[in-house]
Order: C-alpha cells, then sequence, then structure tokens
C-alpha cells in the first residue's frame, strides 16, 4: 500500500514537470489603462497556449526599471524581456553582451519574424547600422496636442479646429483667461515636445550627425534662433499666467484629466486614459508649429518604449520569448492594442485593419499621431538617437525649469544644455569607442 501511495505521488510529481510552464519575466512601466492592456496581453497569450507563462512586473518610470534591470544583469536576475524607452535605445545599444537582438532570438525560435511588415519610422528607430533589428517595437507613441473643446467654447472660441499654429495657441490661451481659465496651456514630457519633437517638426537639426542616427560623436545644437524663440514665447506665456507648468514627465496629464488645463502638449499614448476618465469634450489634433518656418509642419519623432530581450537565459526561455512577440505582432492584435491606448499601430497591417474598422471615423484625431509619422522623414528628423540621454532628459528638465521660474533667460538655458549635454555626449562617445 506504501508503495502504491508513492508511486502515485511520484507519478504525479512528474507528470507536473514534464508540463510545468516555463516563466517568462517581463519588466515594464506601463500604469493606469496602459498599465491594464500590458496585463491582458499577457494573460491573454498565457491563456493562448499551455508552455509559457509570461508575468508582467511594474518596476516602476522608465528611468527606474531601466537602472533596476542593469543592476540586475550584473547579479545575474534580469527578467527574460525589458521594456525601456525610446532614450535608452543608444545605451542599449552600446552595452555589449546585455542583451540579444530581437531577429536573433526570433530566428533561433524558427518564428516569421520580417521588419519590413513594421512602419519604417519604427522599426528604422530600433535597426542597427548592419540592418539587424536589436529590440520589438511595443508601445510606440509621438506628441500630438489634446485641447478641451468645452472649455473653448466657454471662451468664445471655435471648437471645430484645434490651434494649428503657436500663434493661434497663444491667442486661445488669452482667451481662456480671460475667460476665467486658470490653466490655459500645460505640457508633458517638455523636452520630448518642445525640444526633440519640437526640432523634428519644423526640420531642425536637434544635434549633429543626424540627430546622433549616424554616430556616437552628435553634439547637442538646441540653442539655435529658432529654439530659442519658441522657449522665450512659452517663458512669456507663463509670466502671463497662459502656460503653467505643472511638472516632469507625465505628471502634468492629471491636470487635464481633470479639466484644471484646457490645452496639453503630451503623447498619442494618453489617448486610454482621456477616452475612459475625461468628463468633458476633448480633442487630438498636430503638434502646434510656427508658420513662417521653411518645410514646418516635417513630421514627428517617434516615443514610447521597446521591448529588449536580455543576455544569459536558457534556449527553451528565448523560444517563450518569441512565441510571445509573435503574439503582439498579430494585425489583430497589434490594431486592438492601438485602438484601446493610442499608441502607434507598429505594423501597416494593423493601420489598414484600423482604418476598415472606422475606428478612426469614429473616433476622429486618432489618427493624428499616424499621420505624423508616416511622412517622409530627413536627416534631421528621422529620430534622435543619443547616449547617455536618459541623463540629458534630466538636464532639460532642470534648465527650462529655470526659465520657467523666471530665473534663465531662454539663451542662457538653452546654451547650458547643449554644454552640459555635450559633456557627456563625449563621456559616452569615448566610453564606447571602439
Amino acid at each position: 500500500m506504501k508503495f502504491t501511495i508513492a508511486a502515485v505521488a511520484l507519478a504525479a510529481l512528474t507528470s507536473y514537470s514534464a508540463h510545468a510552464q516555463t516563466e517568462i519575466q517581463w519588466w515594464h512601466s506601463m500604469t493606469s489603462v496602459n498599465g491594464e492592456v500590458v496585463n491582458d496581453l499577457a494573460k491573454n497569450f498565457n491563456a493562448s497556449q499551455k508552455n509559457y507563462k509570461v508575468v508582467p512586473t511594474f518596476k516602476g518610470s522608465y528611468a527606474e526599471s531601466f537602472t533596476a534591470a542593469v543592476a540586475a544583469h550584473r547579479t545575474g536576475n534580469s527578467p527574460h524581456i525589458l521594456q525601456v524607452f525610446e532614450v535608452g535605445t543608444a545605451t542599449m545599444m552600446a552595452s555589449k553582451g546585455v542583451s540579444v537582438p530581437v531577429g536573433k532570438v526570433m530566428k533561433d525560435a524558427g518564428e516569421k519574424f520580417d521588419p519590413k511588415t513594421y512602419v519604417s519610422a519604427v522599426a528604422g528607430y530600433y535597426t542597427a547600422p548592419n540592418g539587424e533589428m536589436l529590440s520589438f517595437p511595443f508601445n510606440s507613441s509621438t506628441t500630438v496636442f489634446y485641447w478641451n473643446k468645452d472649455a473653448f467654447k466657454a471662451a468664445g472660441i471655435d471648437t471645430t479646429k484645434a490651434p494649428g499654429t503657436w500663434p493661434e495657441v497663444a491667442l486661445a490661451a488669452a482667451k481662456l483667461k480671460a475667460s476665467g481659465h486658470k490653466c490655459p496651456l500645460s505640457i508633458a514630457w517638455q523636452g520630448w515636445t518642445q525640444l526633440e519633437s519640437f526640432s523634428a517638426w519644423h526640420n531642425a537639426e536637434f544635434a549633429t550627425r543626424g540627430n546622433g542616427m549616424q554616430g556616437m560623436d552628435a553634439r547637442l545644437k538646441v540653442n539655435s534662433p529658432l529654439h530659442v524663440r519658441h522657449i522665450e514665447n512659452l517663458a512669456n506665456m507663463a509670466k502671463q499666467g497662459l502656460f503653467i507648468y505643472k511638472g516632469r514627465a507625465n505628471v502634468p496629464e492629471a491636470s487635464y484629466i481633470s479639466g484644471e488645463c484646457a490645452m496639453m502638449t503630451t503623447s498619442t499614448g494618453f489617448y486610454g486614459n482621456v477616452a475612459r476618465n475625461a468628463k468633458f469634450n476633448w480633442g487630438m489634433a498636430p503638434l502646434p508649429h510656427y508658420p513662417d518656418v521653411p518645410g514646418a509642419p516635417q513630421n514627428t519623432v517617434i516615443g514610447g518604449a521597446s521591448l529588449w530581450v536580455m543576455a544569459g537565459k536558457k534556449a527553451d526561455e528565448y523560444k517563450g520569448v518569441a512565441q510571445f512577440f509573435s503574439y503582439l505582432s498579430s494585425p489583430e492584435i497589434q490594431a486592438a492594442t492601438h485602438q484601446r491606448t493610442g499608441f502607434l499601430p507598429i505594423t501597416m497591417a494593423a493601420f489598414r485593419l484600423t482604418e476598415k474598422s472606422g475606428f478612426y471615423e469614429k473616433n476622429p484625431g486618432t489618427d493624428v499621431g499616424v499621420n505624423q509619422m508616416i511622412r517622409k522623414t530627413t536627416d534631421k528628423s528621422r529620430g534622435i538617437r543619443l547616449g547617455n540621454y536618459v541623463q540629458i532628459r534630466d538636464i532639460e528638465d532642470e534648465e527650462l525649469e529655470q526659465v520657467w521660474g523666471g530665473k534663465k533667460s531662454a539663451k542662457e538655458a538653452l546654451d547650458s544644455i547643449v554644454e552640459r549635454g555635450n559633456v557627456l555626449l563625449e563621456r559616452f562617445e569615448k566610453a564606447n569607442k571602439g
């Protein structure tokens, strides 16, 4: 009898081991609606097959998860998949032995993977000079303009179209303030929206060497007369109470959702949150531009993040990662994620599927980000890929805050961004030569 019980127990254990799922750890930085989407994607993939279990874990902001993963890699405890924001791309590319190119992971696992199916502006950003795709595009976004139509109506401003130029934004802000609005305009992700995307949108150089896409010896150029003019204009709006600074990264977005701020420049990825939580009539529109700048508007640059596959894992685990990426790549999943979050459809098939479904027609403005991104690019607008860029973004925040607080002129702050940023770029270039 004892033998029988032991045999049954052993058989059960053996059966369990044979069918035990391989866990795939995925570290991410998604919150609110976007965090729910991440959990649902993992849950639905897990339900679609029996061999692998993707375990998503929120690890704080992009900068926090990036730092945590670097530390974990050193001790051999990194996740299989790490969501890295676009400004960490150059650092990941230069970090030898930290990650495995997504193209290799997919090929080794025998999964179909054709970079040509992705929107070129997206795929190109995450592709090495030799043509190898390094990371998997996930929540790609770009910068757009949101406005509160109810607030515009109350101020006597036309609600059929958003301000298309910066002079029109200033005029609308003045009317909003006159009608009693306490926060006519605020800005999220100020470095990304007001320096990086602003540069590409106006076909103006952000940094030399094609904004770093052509080599690590790039240097910043954000103290041009056009950049100074724009930051000066925003500083003047801040003095008049037309532009209210609400903090770094996406912190200001809450003030738009609440109805406190009537206009905002931020990510297409904010769409899901607005669609669910805004209690007013709202709209999405292209970024404003200066009408007297030749070639403007051009195109905006990529934001958001991609998924990097970390090194040092087992072959079977990489096979699970590849299957998960194949699942994420299907047009149906891509289209559904795009429609729920506002992140770009990263394949043209997903874009066409969304268009065919009538989603853009029913939800005006949701195609703005896509249309801004699929225009023909130039060397000044293809993207921004700089080393140590996480730290450079911190410098941008510090210096712009000095301007909004009236402690520095636009020229002084932008000169300082260039000077301090170039020190970091030189350091990165020296550390990664050869």
